[in-house]
């Protein structure tokens, strides 16, 4: 495994590979490796759902770690859902795309809609994910934040703000594969990034790292939860 400079470790023979894990599963037990400091410590971990979620089971039980959820979400352009000006986090932390909002002349009106229908949105998805637990204590915690992978990586950045204001004491980010701007860009604001398969060029898909791809839903990130709590 290779460290540089920037706090980004990574192994050396996936970069730039696709195809390279089976499936999620398959994908966490290779980041765990990696992990392999932190078992048996007291750091949390917290998945992203949806995909996120049987990346990092997979993490917490190779490492003896707790485990539960950082719901977000991001706000979306009202005439594209699959691009997103900004995120909200599962606090209500919100972080915008200031220069995209100005590039794209939105009104204010629009970003403050955006902005409310998204708060609404996570509210909803967290009460439906984790019922009514309040979130594990954060203060001077050290906290690993796992996602199936790192495209822009601009809505797992709202995950982070959401647990610095939370007093997290270190936060960690392990990802199976991402860009490498992306791993870059949280890397600045972050105290680590653990991203084995790290790929650079013009197009970039999460999918593309895994052989076998399918959308996890909100009824099967419960049942995996529910699994794992029964486990562990």
């Amino acid at each position: 495994m290779a460290a540089d400079a920037n706090k980004v470790f990574d192994l050396r023979e996936l970069r730039n590979r696709a195809r390279v894990f089976r499936d999620r599963t398959h994908a966490g037990a290779v980041l765990s490796g990696t992990l392999d400091e932190l078992r048996g410590t007291d750091t949390l971990i917290l998945a992203i759902p949806a995909g996120g979620v049987p990346v990092a089971v997979e993490v917490a039980g190779q490492l003896k770690l707790p485990l539960d959820l950082a719901v977000v979400s991001k706000i979306t352009l009202p005439w594209n859902t699959e691009a997103g000006y900004g995120g909200v986090a599962f606090d209500g932390t919100v972080r915008l795309n200031q220069d995209l909002i100005t590039a794209l002349a939105l009104p204010a009106q629009v970003t403050q809609d955006g902005i409310a229908d998204t708060k609404e949105k996570v509210r909803r998805r967290a009460r439906k994910l984790r019922g009514d637990r309040p979130l594990p204590g954060l203060s001077h915690r050290t906290v690993l934040l796992i996602d199936d992978g790192l495209a822009s990586g601009f809505t797992l950045l709202t995950a982070v703000d959401a647990l610095r204001h939370l007093g997290a004491d270190k936060i960690i980010v392990g990802v199976p594969t991402g860009h490498a701007s992306a791993v870059e860009r949280i890397s600045a604001g972050v105290d680590s990034v653990y991203c084995p398969n790290v790929r650079e060029g013009a197009s970039f898909a999460v999918a593309d790292a895994y052989q076998h791809w399918t959308d996890v839903d909100e009824a099967e990130v419960i049942e995996i939860m529910d699994r794992f709590r029964e486990i562990n």
